[in-house]
This record gives C-alpha cells, structure tokens and sequence, in this order.
C-alpha cells in the first residue's frame, strides 16, 4: 500500500503528459494552416500592439478650464453711441467653460408693469368677446385683461410696456467688432493613474510670449490666445451669418498623450466644430435656427421699477476637454500575448475540419488521428490477468480477423505514412 501511494505521488510530481500529434504532408492544407496562422500574427502586431496599444495601460484625465474675453465693442443706433467692453458683452461672466459673446441685439428700453396693447399677430381681436380676461397664451407677453384695443385691433395685456417687437432682427449685426475680440483659454489636466500633471501653458509659453501670440495652426498651434474671427472661420462659419442669429461653437482640447516618452511631448492639440445654427443649412424654414436668449436690467426710476430688456444674439463657445494617455505595463501586454497565443489555435481547428470532413481522404486521416480501442476485449484480457503487451496482441487479432487492413492501423508502421498510392 504504501509503495504504491510512493509510486503515485512521483507519477504526479515528476511525469509530464504531453498530447500525442500526427504530422500531416498535404500542401493544401498546409498553406491554409500558414495563412490562417499568418492572419492571426497579422491581427496580434497590426491591431492589437501598434494600432489599439494593447501593451499599455491607459488613464482619462481630470480636467480644469478658465476662459477671459478681451476687446471693446462699438454701436451707433439711431445716433446713440455706445462703448461695450466685457462686463456688457459676454455672459456669463465667470470664465466658465461654456459662455455667450453678444454680437447682435434687440433692445426695449424704459419698460413699466402696466397695461398695454399686445403686438399684431400675438393676438389679434375685433371685441372684447376676444379677449378672455386672466388668460394667457404662450407666445404672448402678459395676462390679458379682457378688453381689445382698437387702434390695433389686439388684446389688451398686463405686462412690462412697451412689450418688445422682436420682428426685425437688425442687419448687418450690430456689433461686428466682434470679430476682433480674443479669447484666453487656460487648462489643466492630471491623470491620476500615472501622477501625471499637465497644463495648456507648456514649456515655453511665457508671459513674453502670450503677450505676443496669437494662435495659428501652423504657425502657433500652441498659442492659447484665439481671436473669436478665426474661431468661427476654422469652425466652418460665416462670421457676418452667425453674428447676426448667434449659433453655438465647440473648442475641443485633446490631449492625447504616450507617456512611454518624455512627458513634455505630451502637448494639447486644439479643433473647432460648429455644432448648430449652420450657415450652410438650405432648408429656410427650419425652426430655431442659431442662437438667442433675453436679459433684463433692472432700476428704479421716480420710485417706479423700470427694466432694459434686451434679446441678446451671440456665439455660444463650449470648450470641451477629451484626453487619454498610455503608458507600457506589463499585465495588458500579457493578457494580449496569451489571447493571440490562444487564437493560433484557430488554425488547428479549421485544419482538422478540412482534413476529417472536407478531403477524399478523410477516413485515411481519422484513423491517423484518433487511436480506436475494443473495451470489450480490454476488459477481457484484464479478467485473465494478462499484461499490457498480450492485451494489444489480442487487439491486433482481434482487428484482422474483422478484416481490418494493416495498412489503415496508426499503430503500425504502414499506418503511420501515407504511401505513394494514397497520394495520388
């Protein structure tokens, strides 16, 4: 008993089981295997290690963005000059990622809660029977009191008078100096797998360069200061269009990083799209086209509140961060070495397929591939107490008295070659 527990313990510790393989001569199936294998090595260093990186980690990062607007703007309207700098023109103005430049406008001055005739076409009426008092409707401007003015034939309201007419957008924009204001954009990122920190101001951009500077894709492609002309230019836009209904613009930074070199190639890289309020649009009657929304100021006057309302039209600047670095790490790179390794396995797969189904020979083949045993007559010699050697003697017999060719026996020598004739 315990001579044989010995004995089978040094079977498990010291032996080595290795499967039993058939070498195959067949040209065909020979270059399907090469290529499927050739395929397979293709995918593993074509996609998988050069174009997807399999061999590095990767981490998204955490991101900061400041923003400031600069330059003065210039109206005449109807004789009135007016200066507008940064604190009237850009909301809002806390230097957020997302914010408006005013670059066209309507504006209603002087209004006072009270009670005043509605514009023609918000509610027209020709009695009082029309105007259904403490009602409203949703494109007009207050509550209607019930009776109908007859001098413009539209329902009387309670609301902020004169109610804004917003009917004639003014043509060319009123403020096209616009186009010469700067934006300043400061950003920031960490990827906290890689305790990695990074800034848009990188090596070399100083305060003696910003102050010169001015972004240019070829030229300065990484000078953070843009004039708002070129954002709308390199974004697709028109800058008279867009100035005159406002229309929405995004900065994207990417930050696209491989940390295997030296982090100061890890640089931004900045793209402009228009994202709605399209120049190029030709259908004309689509509805809300660009960009508008009103602001109130708000004041006392004679103890009466009075409010400027104004219908700002602007170019709406969404700055958008996308970002993904990478650096070498042993775990993914074997990961993507055992799955290719894995997929070799393919190969073996579609070969046996063609050999054992598809090919004249495919008996010749499954008699070289699988080993076939007569339990039966195993069971048989073991009851007579005979020894591993007397057992395959009675095997053979056993197969030639059931006419089996010695020829198609894997265990003989005839069996394991494939002749002259079997090849033609």
């Amino acid at each position: 008993m315990k001579s044989q527990i010995t004995n089978a313990l040094s079977d498990f510790f010291f032996e080595y089981e290795t499967p039993r393989q058939v070498l195959v001569r067949n040209r065909r199936v020979g270059v399907v295997c090469r290529l499927i294998q050739l395929g397979v090595l293709a995918y593993i260093i074509g996609w998988v290690f050069i174009y997807e990186k399999g061999y590095q980690s990767s981490d998204t990062a955490v991101s900061s963005v400041f923003s400031k607007m600069k330059g003065v703007g210039y109206t005449n309207v109807t004789g009135t000059e007016r200066i507008w700098d940064v604190a009237d023109y850009v909301f809002p103005p806390q230097g957020d990622s997302s914010f408006v430049v005013m670059t066209n406008y309507i504006i209603t001055e002087g209004q006072k809660m009270g009670n005043c005739p509605e514009l023609p076409g918000k509610h027209n009426c020709s009695s009082d029977a029309d105007c259904e008092g403490g009602s409203f409707k949703r494109t007009g401007h207050g509550q209607m009191t019930g009776k109908c003015v007859n001098t413009t034939k539209t329902c009387e309201v309670l609301a902020w008078c004169p109610v804004e007419d917003d009917n004639n957008i003014p043509d060319p924009p009123l403020l096209m100096s616009a186009e010469n204001y700067t934006l300043f954009i400061k950003n920031s990122v960490t990827f906290p797998l890689f305790e990695v920190t990074r800034s848009n101001l990188v090596e070399g951009i100083d305060n003696n360069y910003i102050s010169k500077c001015l972004y240019d894709q070829e030229d300065s492609p990484l000078c953070p200061i843009f004039k708002l002309g070129d954002i709308v230019k390199m974004s697709g836009f028109n800058f008279e269009t867009i100035a005159k209904v406002g229309g929405a613009i995004g900065i994207v930074i990417d930050w696209t990083c491989n940390l295997d070199f030296n982090v100061k190639h890890c640089k931004p890289m900045y793209n402009f799209h228009g994202l709605y309020g399209n120049p190029d649009e030709k259908d004309k009657a689509r509805a809300s086209v660009g960009y508008n929304f009103r602001f109130a100021k708000h004041y006392m006057e004679d103890k009466v509140q009075q409010r400027t309302l104004l219908k700002v039209f602007g170019i709406r600047i969404d700055i958008i961060v996308q970002s993904l670095a990478r650096k070498f790490d042993i775990i993914p790179t074997l990961t993507a070495i055992g799955s290719g390794v894995g997929i070799f396995g393919v190969a073996t797969v579609v070969c046996d397929l063609v050999l054992l189904y598809l090919l004249p020979k495919r008996e010749f083949y499954k008699n070289m591939k699988f080993k076939y045993t007569d339990t039966q007559t195993q069971q048989d010699s073991e009851s007579l107490g005979l020894d591993t050697g007397v057992y395959y003697t009675i095997e053979a017999n056993a197969r030639q008295v059931h006419g089996i060719d010695k020829s198609n026996d894997p265990d003989s020598e005839a069996g394991s070659t494939e002749t002259e004739v079997s090849k033609k």
